[in-house]
Formats: C-alpha cells, structure tokens, sequence
C-alpha cells in the first residue's frame, strides 16, 4: 500500500503519524480556512487563484497568513511530488492554532497548517455524457460565503439533502435569487447565452468559475454576470455546475423535472471540450521523492 505523505507545521511525514492537538481551534471552533487544489499531470491547476483565494480567506477572519504566496506554492509542490498519483487533489488547511478554548483570538499563537493530496478522481464519463440531478433548496447559509471556511455544517446538511434525495448536488437559492450549490458554483443559459450569479458576500468565488467564464468567452459565447432569478434558473434551457472536483458537469433535472430537453445542451458540450483541452496532459512518469 502506498504511504500517503503530508505536511504539517513545516514537517512531512505519513498521514498515520501527523497529530494535532485537541485544543486546535480548527477542531474547537471551526476557526479555519481551506483550499482544494486540482493538480492534473502533476501540475497544479489555476495555482495563483487558488493562493489568492486563501489569502483573501484568511484575511477575511482576520488569521495572519504564515507563508509568502511563493512558500505555498513550494509547499504545494513538494506535497505533490512526494505523493505518486499524476492527478491529484491537494486540500490546505490553515487553523488559528492551539490555544485554551475561549471565542476570542488568542495572542501569540502560530496557526495550524495542513497539507495532505489524494487521488483526483475522473469525472464519470456516464455523468458527462448524461448530466446529473440535483434538487433545489434554500440557502440557508451565514452571510460570508465569499470565504472558503472550513465552518461547512451548512453545507454538509444541504449535501446530504441532495444525497438523500437520489441527486448530485442542490441549486440554492436566497430570496428568490440563485446563488450557488452546496459544494459548487451554478450557471444557467438561457438563448444561447450563459448566465453567472455575480460574485458576492453570497457566494463562494469559484476558481473554476473563473475558468468556466473565460472559456465560455474565449468559445465566443455570450456571457452575462448578474443576479439571476428563480425563475430564470428554473426555466433555464441548460443548468451547470462547476467545482475543482468535478470540473464542469450539466444539471439535468431538477427536483426532477427535466432542465431543456433533459440532456446535456450544445453550450455545455462546448464549453466542457474547452475545458478539457485547457487542462496539463501527463508527460514521461515522474519519479516520486522521498519523505
């Protein structure tokens, strides 16, 4: 069996062996944040956004960030030479440390950072090819959903609505607008032209959404950022979700009803070639370093 090597606090080491204490604020409070990064062909997939997006996290909790965008980025890169998957899944977590439980910031405590990769799964060819379902709920989520938290109790409860109700993910919407799913960005296209919930306080600033964008663009398709209704989502001739797991998927139903013609439309189809082609393809197997 593989040894599946990790850092934490400037060590590497097997996951077996890494530890942290009880009293990490992480496992207390949820006083974290977090990142997950798709490395494909050893190549860690839209790196600066991603470290652009923890450090506007941290700074959004107001956790001292303890590395220079260039350390992350090596830190990154060692954790995935050093696992042996070519595609991989990199998840980062910084907590506010170690410190006697009380709910204001502790002085003089160096944060908790934790790097592990795992394999990046492929997306089911059955799923791109035949879209997923989902079920639409209310977004019932706090107010700062722009920052990518490791606080997710929210999420874990409306995932697992969408996972007992048979479907992959669920369209949220907040008072009477969509903004996003439980673990992904939502698009609607409606006439040919794709529609994107601005980025806000409501929404989690997807890395892939980013991408999805300036695909669509770059494909010459029409592309709109604003609010986006309900009934405009509902009615959408297609509906897509987009993650760094699961790349860009179409909604196929919703709440069983079927979303167009309950296929995936033409706009997915172009727009997921585009992205498949963006993505570093796998060159002569690297040889993996040691611990």
């Amino acid at each position: 069996m593989t040894t599946q090597i990790v850092h934490l606090n400037g060590k590497f080491m097997p996951i077996e062996d890494a530890r942290v204490p009880v009293l990490d604020r992480g496992f207390i409070f949820g006083d974290g944040v977090y990142e997950v990064i798709p490395a494909y062909a050893r190549e860690p997939f839209a790196l600066d956004g991603h470290l652009e997006r923890l450090e506007a996290s941290m700074a959004g909790i107001g956790l001292s960030n303890p590395h220079t965008r260039a350390q992350w980025a090596k830190l990154v890169g060692e954790v995935i030479a050093k696992n042996e998957p070519q595609d991989q899944a990199v998840y980062l977590q910084v907590t506010r440390g170690v410190a006697p439980r009380d709910h204001a910031f502790p002085e003089g405590v160096a944060p908790t950072v934790f790097i592990m990769s795992g394999p990046l799964k492929p997306v089911p060819a059955e799923q791109v090819e035949n879209g997923v379902p989902a079920i639409a709920l209310a977004d019932n989520r706090w107010l700062r959903c722009n920052l990518k938290t490791t606080s997710l109790l929210a999420n874990v409860l409306l995932r697992q609505a969408a996972v007992e109700a048979g479907a992959a993910e669920c369209v949220l919407f907040r008072d009477g607008f969509l903004t996003e799913g439980s673990a992904s960005n939502i698009f609607a296209v409606r006439a040919g032209k794709v529609l994107a919930p601005p980025k806000s306080n409501l929404i989690l600033p997807g890395i892939t959404y980013d991408v999805v964008l300036e695909l669509a663009r770059e494909g010459g398709i029409p592309v709109e950022v604003r609010p986006v209704p309900e009934a405009e989502a509902r009615s959408a001739d297609e509906l897509w979700l987009s993650s760094s797991s699961k790349e860009v998927l179409a909604i196929t139903t919703l709440d069983g009803k079927a979303v167009g013609n309950g296929r995936p439309g033409p706009i997915f189809q172009k727009v997921h070639a585009l992205f498949q082609a963006r993505k570093p393809r796998a060159r002569a197997p690297a040889q993996v370093v040691g611990a």
